[in-house]
């Protein structure tokens, strides 16, 4: 897996797991292979703390 593949993997797990949570009011919708749409508030610093994560070898 490259690191765009981990990046990418990142962000769609830690936006899924913000809607699941259902805080911000956040649906996510990515079936497609490249593209997802958003609508709702991200909160970005749990963005963040996910991507570093993920490219540092973390969950």
């Amino acid at each position: 897996m490259n690191l765009e593949d981990k990046v990418r993997e990142a962000i769609i797990a830690e936006l899924r797991r913000q809607a699941e949570t259902g805080q911000q009011g956040l649906r996510v919708d990515a079936r497609a292979a490249e593209m997802m749409t958003i609508e709702g508030r991200v909160n970005l610093d749990e963005l963040a703390m996910a991507i570093v994560g993920s490219l540092a070898g973390g969950p």
